[in-house]
């Protein structure tokens, strides 16, 4: 299994040219997509959808669905939304094709930032920039007094003073499900307190201080929250916030969109953003930057894929953004970021500035050993020392069976 190198160029020059207004075609053939359920994903598929003949499958456990789908020959679907930490099974099992000649044919208003190159071909168009940032509730600051936290030891105090104000039911959310998402908040805070997931060598490194450092921190954050956060993930926070039971969350900046949706929120207008807390004073913020997008499956005719190409590029125009413009801070032309859009440039902008998701194969095989192995950290059955030992173990065993260790 091949390391990939994944270049996403200029992730915030935000700006190309212009696009169609409306579907430019009437699309015949069937086209099936598979993607996460996010305000993103849905404003996209539903552009996509007025071309017809397109089936759009909203899932948020589509990363473990993707890659048997798309081996099958042919594919059970022609169009996949992945991200920088997703993408990579699809490309180690090569079940997406190179984009560059339907680029060519029919991306005359993608920039040059939407371009996903992996060793020089072009394997996915990305649509938005995503990173986890803090959000919090505007009111329940100004009312206490309350500063806007910049490190997480300035999430704890500002926690404990909501919590004894009692105006929340929980001053804290996180996404903390057990599995992918469990992982990926460790893999922020491990990052802010300079931690190293792997050696050169492909040999692990987590059990280390900064992994201790970042079980001990995520564990004081959770007295702060509802006691069920292993089952807590991102649509869970948001509801949480819609339904003004939390006051704080390091949740993703696509979802910020659905706090000022009246037809489902009580904290319309009363929910702000701000850069991800820094583990360290001077450290980076806490956390990773994305890219969302498209890929095309490889076990499709050539018609299917010029076909489901199209579709996708309907489905990103400037017509969609103007809809949905809070829903993301989009890559596509049209784009004017918001005040729910602050918290992750202030974010992506920092000095020092947090690093993208690693995409290499070392990572895909870390994160699923963080997912499986760190509940048993915050269930007491295990110490930080011993579930990061766990967690070495797990990884050692996947990188011998993938050839990337003897």
């Amino acid at each position: 299994m091949l390391t990939k190198k994944i270049a996403l160029a200029g992730a915030l020059a935000l700006m190309g040219t212009a696009a169609a207004a409306d579907c430019a075609f009437e699309n015949e053939t069937p086209i099936r997509s598979l993607s996460a359920g996010f305000e993103a994903w849905k404003a996209v598929t539903d552009a996509m959808a007025e071309c017809g003949n397109v089936q759009a499958e909203l899932d948020q456990e589509f990363r473990t669905k993707q890659p048997a789908a798309f081996a099958a020959d042919p594919s059970l679907y022609e169009i996949g939304g992945v991200s920088n930490g997703t993408v990579t099974p699809l490309l180690n099992e090569g079940t997406i094709r190179p984009l560059d000649d339907l680029v060519e044919k029919y991306g005359e208003n993608l920039s040059a930032n939407q371009l996903i190159r992996v060793n020089g071909d072009v394997m996915a168009i990305a649509m938005m920039v995503n990173t986890q940032h803090l959000m919090y509730r505007t009111d329940i600051f100004e009312d206490l007094g309350l500063e806007v936290p910049t490190t997480y030891d300035e999430v704890l105090e500002a926690a404990a003073a909501i919590q004894e104000a009692g105006v929340v039911e929980y001053p804290l959310g996180a996404t903390m499900a057990s599995g992918w998402n469990l992982a990926q908040d460790f893999n922020n805070m491990f990052l802010g307190f300079g931690g190293t997931f792997y050696n050169d060598d492909s040999t692990p490194a987590v059990n280390s201080e900064a992994g201790v450092q970042a079980l001990e921190m995520m564990k004081a954050l959770t007295e702060y929250m509802d006691p069920e956060y292993l089952v807590s993930d991102s649509t869970y926070v948001q509801q949480q916030f819609q339904q003004g039971k939390i006051a704080m969350a390091n949740l993703w900046a696509s979802r910020g969109g659905a706090m000022d949706d009246a037809a489902e929120s009580q904290v319309v207008g009363l929910v702000g953003s701000a850069a991800a807390p820094r583990a360290t004073a001077d450290g980076p913020p806490a956390t990773t930057l994305w890219w969302d997008g498209i890929v095309v499956a490889r076990n499709i005719p050539d018609e299917a894929a010029d076909a489901a190409f199209r579709v996708a590029m309907e489905g990103l125009d400037q017509e969609m953004v103007q809809a949905s413009n809070d829903d993301a801070i989009w890559l596509v032309s049209g784009y004017e970021p918001s005040d729910m859009a602050a918290g992750a440039i202030a974010t992506a902008t920092a000095d020092p500035a947090p690093i993208s998701y690693p995409s290499t194969s070392q990572m895909g095989l870390m994160h699923t050993a963080l997912g499986n192995e760190l509940p048993a950290f915050f269930t007491g059955e295990r110490s930080a020392e011993e579930t990061l030992a766990a967690v070495e173990e797990s990884y050692i065993a996947q990188a011998k069976e993938a050839g990337l260790l003897e």
